[in-house]
């Protein structure tokens, strides 16, 4: 079996690289930060934000409850405050079987066009 290049996966991504994930613009993310307590990133000495796996997935939350389910930003912020925001691991959970749903199709098509022995 011929070695394949694992793909690097990244500690850290810019705020750039966290609202393309989204398809937003960088402020709508900024603005998120500051009304939104669950989302606080780390910042490098230049003042730059570098987002973890754990802080994608609480932006992902709060894009979850603002875009798609239609929560005003008070209504969001009072359901993550209230603690009944286990929607946050169901969230979570999906994004990750897309992943493996991805990983799983890629492999597939790479079978289909590996020349038979």
């Amino acid at each position: 079996m011929p070695y394949k290049e694992r793909e690097i996966e990244k500690k850290y991504h810019s705020i750039g690289e966290v609202a393309d994930m989204f398809k937003v613009a960088p402020s709508l993310i900024r603005y998120w930060e500051g009304e939104f307590d669950i989302i606080r990133p780390k910042k490098d000495k230049k003042g730059n934000r570098r987002y973890t796996k754990d802080d994608i997935q609480k932006i992902r939350y709060v894009y979850h409850l603002v875009k798609e389910k239609g929560y005003t930003l008070q209504g969001a912020q009072e359901v993550i405050a209230s603690g009944r925001h286990q929607g946050f691991d169901k969230v979570a959970a999906v994004q990750k079987l897309q992943e493996i749903k991805d990983f799983l199709i890629n492999l597939k098509n790479e079978l289909q066009t590996r020349p038979k022995s």
